[in-house]
């Protein structure tokens, strides 16, 4: 079997707060958008590592992941994203890499496009990981 030269993989994690609203953080590059915590699976690493290292780098603190909700195809960037529904570890504040300027937990109905279905598959999770494509 042949593996093509490039395939990516990202992690991301859902944090809820106790009104159901997701963890949004604001990239300092590229577009500057609000997106899920988490990014791209390092060689060697599996995805559970690679989204635990991923929050301790973004947010400062430990996770720990209860559940594979989806895992999402995007077209425009070739890459399968897996995301997870996480909840925090630790008591700790939330202290934002270089990556990243703001967070907020954020409305469901105000969110768009993947984003929104990605929260919307986490929060109606029945056992069964979800696999879509964008």
């Amino acid at each position: 079997m042949a593996y093509p030269d490039l395939y990516r993989l990202s992690v991301h994690a859902v944090l809820l707060d106790d009104r159901e609203r997701p963890l949004f953080v604001k990239t300092t590059y590229g577009a500057k958008d609000w997106t899920l915590p988490g990014g791209a699976v390092d060689i060697g690493e599996t995805v559970h590592e690679a989204l635990i290292r991923e929050c301790r780098e973004e947010l400062g603190r430990e996770i720990r992941i209860r559940y594979l909700s989806g895992v999402y195809f995007h077209d425009a960037h070739q890459s399968h994203a897996f995301v997870f529904r996480c909840e925090f570890a630790d008591e700790k504040s939330i202290e934002l890499s270089a990556e990243h300027s703001e967070w907020s937990y954020r409305e469901v109905d105000q969110l768009k496009g993947s984003h929104r279905a990605k929260i919307e598959d986490c929060r109606s999770y029945s056992g069964q990981t979800v696999s879509r494509k964008f």
